[in-house]
């Protein structure tokens, strides 16, 4: 399996970016299909953005042109690129790999998005 570290994330004011970036390494990055969730306090963690092994996207809607996800195989690494935040868009951000029925998961990262 993968072993993942998110980093990147922090305070930032509404309307300004942060790039997200997770680390992976253990096996074979660039096999796998790699989401970032998000969960805010008291709510279920969400899908925010997933990249195919194949490099097909896909965000939900409420991240859809602000959000930018990418992967680099070569650095086995995938970035969440967020521009135009939201103070809606605070929360703890989950790197996910899959592959079948594997799935790892990193610590998270905090962002938090206030003036």
């Amino acid at each position: 399996q993968v072993q993942l570290v998110e980093s990147g994330g922090g305070l930032v004011q509404p309307g300004g970016s942060l790039r997200l970036s997770c680390a992976a390494s253990g096996s074979i990055f660039s096999r796998y299909a790699m989401n970032w969730y998000r969960q805010a306090p008291g709510k279920q963690r969400e899908l925010v953005a997933a990249i195919t092994s194949g490099d097909d996207t896909n965000y939900a809607d409420s991240v859809k042109g602000r959000f930018t996800i990418s992967r680099d195989n070569t650095k086995n690494t995938v970035y969440l690129q967020m521009n135009s935040l939201k103070p809606e868009d605070t929360a703890i951000y989950y790197c996910n790999a899959v592959r079948g029925i594997l799935s790892s998961w990193g610590q998270g990262t905090q962002v938090t998005v206030s003036s």
